[in-house]
């Protein structure tokens, strides 16, 4: 397995298109794995709230946390 440096490295030997590229990619993989844990989170509440495990509150810091995502 390679490490963050050895990664780090190889990148700096690609140009800067195949740099552009890389870093676009990653960014969309590290927004889609947000995405994904966005969801699960919410599928997991939404189950919680259907069984009575939480109870519905719409608190100002709640609304803002959900805005920021």
């Amino acid at each position: 397995m390679s490490t963050l440096d050895q990664v780090r490295k190889d990148a700096l030997q690609l140009s800067s298109e195949q740099q552009e590229m890389l870093t676009e990619i990653l960014q969309n993989r590290h927004r889609e794995n947000r995405r994904a844990e966005i969801a699960t989170d919410a599928q997991q509440t939404l189950a919680d709230f259907y069984t009575g495990n939480i109870s519905a509150s719409v608190s100002p810091r709640c609304y803002f946390s959900i805005r920021r995502c």
